[in-house]
């Protein structure tokens, strides 16, 4: 998760760019505006949309968080240092965690540079964007830094909002007027302005703005300060360039690489996922395409996909297009690109050597699908295979009990998938039913465009989990979500799923917890390329000291030992709710994105999906069946 948290330093420079767009659309006043706020419109509009001919100047200042109401009370105090040169030349420089990241721009390149990692990217037009792109450069131009609407536009903004003068306020020692200014109901709904409440700080002595705030209405405040702002002579071409130390490492990248991430990366800011409201037996069918449909149950989706692996790729990449480039814009750009910073070293660069040692493993039926999927959905066959190759580092429990465990003896195969909450996932969540041509039927517990699997359940009564550890770089082997995907399509039995995951061959660390609802026996498994243990049901491990009869039960420190006390408490007495309680704080972690209890047995499963509230595992359960779902349409559950 480090990673997440350093591209959100990256956010700002984001934010930065719509300050000016922010504060025209916000200095709109009455018919006669006060003479402040007309003063202060004009500084603005020096600095975002010069007159054309204009002496370039630059502006330069220190933006610093006086109040953030309603947010993370860490917001307060902190500053990005920014400067900008219409049209196209910015810098920024913030502090987060003792480390000094910084980005900009000189009209051609992008850079990022993490001075903690002495690690720097610059995004050039002039080198390729994938290692198959052999002789053809990226070729991005960067545009010009543009405001929403034209200066002439702007010139008549005090026409859609209100202005209220308040009492005057020193800031930084200088006597201000303050103006609040609310969009019209009517500018808001033709110009589709935010329905927010804009606060202006204005110097008496020459109407520059030094602070400004936003509020909702809603209980969600934020007041920046300008700190010592200045408008200046244009800064020297040397002076937008990447400030590398002589110690640093440069990784010169494709320019659409890093034009990508920040958008990405902004996306994900505010996004709230609601929470599922109450089962009321909803089901609808909202796309189709060949063999393929997508249907709506009680507010969740179910994606079927039935066919050869072009048939299934066509209908995943048509039915779920828009998914399908949201999971190749957060995973790759956002994530991915973000997480460079973190590690020090470039993403797509460790990915693409990932990918070109696992695809010598990789099926050929995968592939085509990949490709196919690519085809359909109008991504870059490079970032479908990349996306489905993104290292799968889960920090997940699993556990199974049966037999003596439960009540009646009835199986429980529990999965928390603990990764990456709130980073988008959660939006292209589904549960995808697949009836490949001449294999098993399975679903996956999964997220739209990802063709590989970590959740799983077969027809034949074969449940699966995973969880991640260490060895992340192992990668002369098939990728662990096929390995797991090949399991589902082709085993019968227990033994014959454990037999696909001994002869891999394997990539990293992983541990796995396979069920069989035929004959209640249940397997965990510790693999890497070169080792493979099984631990089978009331068998300890060094690792997994805590044994009972009729149970496997797979997690790690803490987590381990509030499952394994969990059990304890409960032994004999598990059913379904109950199974499912043990899933629940603190056995799943605050990144826990999916929580699944399969009853293999019956092929019944109940899956739980993170939302913008709360983890997995402590929101609504939706109940499945997969012998309900593999009945032709119409036939069952209509």
């Amino acid at each position: 998760m480090k990673a997440i948290h350093t591209q959100a330093l990256f956010f700002l420079l984001a934010l930065v760019l719509c300050t000016p767009a922010m504060r025209v659309q916000a200095q709109a006043a009455p018919t006669a505006p006060p003479p402040t706020l007309a003063a202060a419109v004009q500084h603005v509009l020096s600095v975002v949309s010069p007159e054309a001919g204009a002496e370039a100047r630059t502006f330069s200042t220190t933006l610093k968080v006086v109040k953030a109401e309603g947010l993370p009370k860490e917001l307060v105090g902190k500053e990005a240092r920014i400067a900008y040169q219409a049209p196209d030349r910015f810098f920024l420089e913030v502090e987060v965690k003792g480390d000094t990241l910084s980005a900009g721009s000189d009209g051609v390149k992008l850079w990022m540079r993490s001075a903690k990692k002495k690690f720097a990217l610059v995004g050039s037009p002039d080198v390729p964007r994938f290692r198959t792109d052999t002789g053809k450069v990226d070729g991005t131009k960067l545009p010009p830094i543009k405001v929403p609407v034209a200066r002439e536009q702007m010139m008549l903004m005090p026409l859609l909002c209100t202005v209220e003068t308040k009492a005057d306020e020193v800031v930084q020692g200088e006597a201000c007027s303050v103006l609040t200014l609310v969009p019209r109901p009517e500018a808001q709904k033709s110009m589709k302005l935010p329905d927010v409440a804009v606060t202006f700080w204005v110097r008496k002595g020459d109407a520059v703005p030094l602070r400004f705030g936003v509020a909702d209405g809603k209980g969600k405040e934020v007041v920046v300060e300008l700190v010592n702002p200045d408008l200046e002579p244009a800064w020297a071409d040397s002076q937008w360039k990447l400030p590398a130390a002589d110690d640093d490492r440069v990784e010169t990248v494709a320019l659409s690489h890093l034009t990508r991430f920040i958008p990405a990366a902004l996306s994900s800011l505010g996004q709230k996922i609601p929470t599922l409201g109450p089962v009321t037996g909803e089901r609808r069918v909202v796309a189709r395409h060949g063999k393929g449909r997508l249907e709506v149950r009680d507010g969740t989706q179910v994606l079927f996909l039935k066919g050869t692996p072009e048939e299934i790729g066509e209908q995943h990449g048509t039915i779920m297009k828009k998914e399908v480039r949201f999971l190749v814009d957060r995973i790759l750009y956002g994530v991915g690109v973000g997480s460079s910073f973190a590690k020090g070293t470039w993403f797509f660069g460790e990915i693409e050597s990932a990918q070109a040692r696992l695809q010598p493993f990789v099926s050929e039926a995968h592939l085509r699908e990949m490709d196919a999927l690519a085809a359909a959905s109008g991504v870059r066959v490079e970032e479908a295979r990349l996306a489905n190759f993104f290292p799968e580092l889960f920090h997940c429990s699993g556990f199974a009990i049966y037999g003596d465990a439960t009540a009646g003896g009835r199986m429980y195969h529990g999965r928390v998938l603990d990764y990456m909450k709130g980073v988008g996932l959660e939006q292209n969540a589904c549960v995808i039913v697949m009836q490949p041509e001449g294999a098993h039927a399975w679903v996956n517990l999964g997220y739209a465009g990802f063709l590989g699997t970590v959740t799983a359940m077969n027809e034949k009564q074969i449940a699966i989990g995973e969880m991640g550890g260490k060895g992340e770089g192992n990668w002369d082997g098939k990728p662990m979500a096929q390995l797991m995907r090949e399991v589902m399509e082709q085993a019968d039995t227990l033994d014959e799923a454990v037999e696909i995951m001994r002869r891999g061959p394997r990539t990293c660390e992983y541990y796995y917890v396979i069920s069989d609802g035929k004959t209640k026996r249940a397997v965990g498994i510790a693999a890497t390329p070169t080792t493979f243990e099984t631990i089978w049901a009331g068998d300890t491990h060094p690792k997994l000291p805590h044994a009972m009869k009729d149970t496997v039960l797979m997690s790690a420190g803490d987590r381990y030992e509030a499952l394994t006390e969990r059990v304890k408490q409960g032994y004999g007495k598990f059913e379904m709710e109950t199974a499912r309680d043990l899933m629940t704080r603190p056995v799943c972690m605050t990144s826990n994105i999916q929580s699944v209890l399969f009853a293999p047995e019956t092929l019944d499963f109940w899956v739980a999906n993170a939302d913008g509230e709360n983890v997995a595992s402590h929101t609504r359960y939706t109940h499945y069946n997969l012998k309900e779902l593999l009945q032709p349409e119409g036939v069952a559950g209509e």
